[in-house]
């Protein structure tokens, strides 16, 4: 492989201008595909396999045009302190407003009185209007949006206080901002590693190419393929941070090459030849996490992790064709000026490449105390990890938001005024007559954690009917999902469960059952390819382990934010509540690219210096020399990009950000710069370790190009150049 990519490196770097035409003509037509692409007309939710699915298949086969996956929105109303929303004026403005909705749009399928449908809370404060439309969320029109924003606000002029909830207003989240403070976050790590614009701004370039060709295309295919408004979202986060970090390892052993006196041309085709080796394996185990997510069986969560791993296929190829093509245009400019400076002296920078750097001291430190390092590294990342004990999962709805929307107070005043169990009915579909209907009204009303409890209302054909249950408490509560278990086991087969607290509870115990079975072929995955790549058992073994221990410490770090509130206003946390159902599944998968990424780019150095003669102790000093700098400042970046979307309003964005961010900060940091280098040191010549039978077996995968040294000659400039630059 390595010597298949030094040609690749070599042949960019020589016909560059074909190459960075054929890339900017790739970004130019996805950026088209995107402008011209209809707007998503449907971003569709399924679980199959779940009771609340079937019962929502149910509702579309009986109850044609009830519009069952239709959008909805409740214009809530609070009259002033001391009034009742039954006083006459009130009163009056209310059928207003019912008036003005039904007029408003042709996509609605009814509006509630709140005066005939006991809509009006039992102090009479709070009344609310229950609107229902024919299309889900993404299909409503402009003009349905702005009649039902006209509506609540002309209400509001009128000494009410109104607010709207609901999934009628549900907008794409803003990414912008977000994506360029970790842009700039990026860039100044990029400037103090490298010490050159030229060579900072190379992998920012080819990573916002990379983003805006994956982006571009998504959105033009958003409606063919019905991608979720979140799709571009994770593609954006993870493309951008591998892209970064992928551009990072090639710039930098490009410079690497350089000062070791090879020609430019040259230099390019072994920087890819050598780390764009270890970026193809990185890039590949990111991509097969990501598309194994397809295991769940859950289809929205399968596209997103197709569309991601799309993301980063094109930032891998870009790393290997763009980046030695762009150097080709930068030359010298790519080595910082005090460097080139220093090159034109007798000596100097070679003299100062001699001197231990920041990885040497560390690793000197960590393999004369390894068992003090070890020790420490686990016992800190197992106190993190506690929390993730009392991990419940879940989906976050609109009691999750910002105080400063209307889609927030909505709910508030709900709860307020009708009971917390109001913001998440639940939907019993009755597959039978109307004494079935009834004897199950009956049933339920004998079980604990309802409110309320509605009639049956049966279809035309009267072969089946609804029947809406309030919980006691608010939707993501455990005594919310406990109702809806009684509800199932108390009932037959022909009464099924749904609505979207029923659909929420589903899709969380489906991802938790997933779980397991994912973490085993991830974990799995990493110590066959690790071990193809290191030739060693006991090394995969260390990085899986490793894995696993950063992974459950971010799990307790985001359980002890998101579930537990602390420091939860530090974070834009505004409501506690239980974890992103998905969560657990995205960072295993996210996290897993990342630390065989990190793993690769350490320890193969190691490695290498051990083949060749050094002892163990040395060889890990060997490579935290050569490695720690770069895979620190590529950490970094990944920290700060991720960190990034932190700030977003969208609960679910928020949580996977800060998530992967503390996730890719233990495992870069501690388990990678720590426990790793320690675990090394206590096991000696034994970590690299290889029964016979299997090294006959196991292919050589050449990820740090040794085989490059037999194929290609050491320099072809003659007597090596002083050292241009220090990596």
């Amino acid at each position: 492989m390595a010597t298949f990519l030094y040609k690749l490196g070599r042949a960019a770097f020589r016909r560059r201008r074909l190459v960075a035409l054929l890339w900017v003509a790739l970004l130019a037509l996805a950026g088209v595909g995107a402008a011209t692409a209809p707007t998503p007309t449907s971003s569709s939710f399924s679980i199959p396999g779940t009771e609340a699915q079937r019962a929502f298949d149910l509702l579309e086969e009986r109850f044609p045009g009830a519009g069952a996956d239709g959008a909805t929105a409740r214009v809530v109303f609070k009259a002033p302190a001391g009034e009742k929303m039954t006083d006459p004026a009130h009163k009056a403005v209310v059928e207003e407003t019912v008036a003005a909705l039904k007029s408003g749009s042709d996509q609605i399928v009814q509006v509630t009185d709140p005066y005939t449908a006991h809509a009006v809370s039992q102090n009479g404060s709070t009344a609310y209007v229950s609107v229902s439309y024919k299309v889900n969320g993404m299909e409503l029109t402009d003009e349905t949006r702005e009649a039902l924003k006209d509506a609540g606000h002309d209400a509001q002029g009128k000494g009410l206080t109104v607010e709207i909830g609901g999934d009628a207003l549900q907008t794409m989240p803003e990414q912008g901002a977000s994506e360029a403070i970790g842009i700039v976050l990026a860039g100044i790590v990029l400037v103090i590693t490298f010490g050159s614009l030229v060579a900072a701004g190379l992998p920012l370039l080819t990573a916002v190419i990379g983003v805006g060709i994956g982006v571009s295309t998504i959105t033009a295919l958003a409606n063919v393929l019905d991608l979720g408004t979140t799709t571009s979202t994770l593609a954006s986060m993870i493309g951008l941070a591998v892209g970064i970090d992928y551009a990072l390892f090639i710039v930098s052993r490009y410079r690497a090459e350089l000062a070791e006196g090879r020609d430019h041309e040259e230099a390019a085709g072994r920087a890819v030849g050598t780390a764009g080796s270890a970026v193809v394996f990185a890039g590949l185990t990111v991509v097969i996490a990501l598309v194994g997510l397809a295991v769940v069986n859950i289809p929205m969560l399968s596209k997103m992790g197709f569309a991601a791993a799309g993301t980063v296929v094109i930032a891998v190829l870009i790393a290997l064709t763009l980046i030695p093509a762009l150097l080709g245009f930068a030359g010298n400019k790519v080595v910082g000026r005090k460097q080139r400076k220093a090159a034109n002296g007798a000596g100097v920078a070679a003299k100062a490449s001699d001197k231990p750097n920041g990885g040497t001291r560390w690793a000197r430190f960590v393999i004369r105390r390894p068992l003090m390092v070890l020790i420490v590294g686990v016992l800190g990342l197992g106190a993190i990890a506690v929390p993730a004990a009392s991990l419940e999962m879940g989906l976050p709805d609109d009691g999750v938001k910002p105080t400063s929307t209307s889609e927030r107070r909505a709910y508030d005043a709900l709860s307020d005024g009708f009971g917390p169990g109001f913001n998440g009915p639940l939907l019993v579909v009755v597959d039978g007559d109307k004494a079935t209907a009834d004897r199950t009204v009956s049933t339920i009303k004998g079980l604990d954690g309802w409110a309320a409890v509605t009639p049956a209302t049966p279809n035309k054909a009267g072969d089946a009917a609804m029947i809406t249950v309030v919980p006691k408490d608010r939707p993501s509560s455990t005594a919310t999902e406990n109702l809806v278990h009684d509800i199932r086991d108390a009932t037959g087969d022909d009464v099924l469960v749904t609505g979207a607290t029923a659909m929420n509870i589903d899709f969380s115990q489906k991802m938790n059952d997933a779980l397991v079975p994912y973490l085993a072929l991830v974990v799995g995955l990493a110590f066959v390819l690790l071990t193809l790549v290191f030739r060693s058992v006991l090394v995969p073994l260390k990085a899986a382990l490793g894995f696993l221990l950063s992974v459950v410490a971010a799990l307790g770090a985001v359980v002890a934010v998101f579930q537990w509130g602390w420091l939860g206003s530090l974070f834009g946390v505004e409501q506690t509540g239980p974890i992103m159902s998905m969560m657990p599944i995205f960072m295993v998968g996210v996290v897993f690219g990342l630390a065989m990424d990190y793993e690769v780019f350490l320890v193969t150095r190691m490695r290498e210096a051990y083949v060749h003669g050094e002892r163990p102790g040395e060889a890990i000093v060997t490579g935290f020399r050569h490695s720690a700098r770069v895979v620190t400042a590529a950490a970094v970046i990944m920290i700060a990009v991720f960190s990034g979307f932190i700030g977003m309003d969208d609960q679910m964005v928020k949580m996977i950000g800060f998530g992967l961010a503390v996730a890719v900060l233990f495992d870069a940091f501690v388990v990678r710069m720590a426990i790793v280098p320690a675990v090394l040191a206590l096991l000696g010549r034994k970590a690299w370790w290889l029964p016979k039978w299997l090294d006959r077996i196991l292919p050589n995968v050449d990820v740090e190009g040794e085989g490059l040294a037999k194929s290609a000659p050491a320099s072809e400039g003659g007597a090596a150049k002083p050292d241009l630059v220090k990596v």
